[in-house]
């Protein structure tokens, strides 16, 4: 089984790792796009404005473009604690056992606007680049991911859940993933899309399927292993789920 998580804006700063290592990366074939768009980044942090502009922020985010300008120099740490935000949060994996951080690390991975796709326990830095941002001279992301991404994701030969939101699944489809709504019930019985808390739902879950001593191979399974875990999950659809949380 391999779980898809979405990035986060936010990362840790720092590491103990060594310099970007793309040999270190899983994945290699998309090694190649990922040189580009890193080199890119890193020549474009050479013109401040330009940066802002291209990458969305504002003049009090320059840290963040000077960031993407030690792309090849800065120390690395695995994916899993460099992200952070909401969804991290709520996976926790600083309080994953032993047995469980192994188990996470085969388990999940983490789109990337960057690098594409990353297991969990890949070394990389701290970056800032996201789904629906441009990279001058390289029209959008979707289009230079989809063609590249697509045939690896196709091929990974197991389950795949798809937690990424849908700036990320728009960068490479992965036809019969399993998806999953957050929805909330009323007392009435009706229910509605969560926007404020799905991405500490959906952390909720990637924990419990990271450290499952079961691994789930068919989309029942998934739902065995949420509801084991005291998670409110239910099949509405040959690849579909809801995440069923309280009003």
């Amino acid at each position: 089984m391999l779980v898809l998580l979405p990035p986060s804006e936010t990362k840790a700063d720092g590491g103990d790792g060594g310099p970007l290592d793309l040999g270190a990366l899983s994945f290699p074939e998309l090694n190649p796009l990922r040189r580009k768009l890193i080199d890119a980044l890193v020549d474009l942090s050479a013109d401040v404005p330009a940066s802002l502009a291209a990458l969305g922020l504002s003049e009090r985010q320059q840290d963040e473009v000077a960031r993407n300008g030690r792309l090849w120099t800065a120390p690395t740490t695995p994916a899993l604690r460099r992200y952070t935000g909401v969804l991290y949060d709520a996976l926790d994996a600083g309080s994953f056992r032993k047995s469980e951080l192994a188990r996470a690390e085969r388990r999940l991975a983490v789109a990337s606007a960057l690098f594409g796709v990353v297991r969990a326990g890949d070394p990389i830095p701290a970056y800032r680049l996201s789904g629906g941002s441009g990279v001058p001279g390289f029209g959008t992301l979707r289009s230079l991911w989809r063609p590249v991404l697509e045939p690896v994701l196709a091929e990974v030969g197991e389950l795949v859940v798809d937690l990424r939101s849908g700036t990320y699944a728009a960068l490479a489809r992965v036809p019969g993933a399993v998806t999953v709504r957050v929805v909330t019930e009323d007392a009435a019985g009706r229910r509605k899309t969560v926007s404020h808390h799905n991405k500490a739902y959906k952390g909720k879950l990637a924990a419990a399927l990271a450290t499952s001593r079961a691994t789930p191979s068919t989309v029942d399974g998934v739902v065995s292993v949420a509801v084991k875990a005291g998670i409110a999950v239910e099949r509405t659809g040959e690849h579909e789920l809801e995440l069923v949380t309280g009003a």
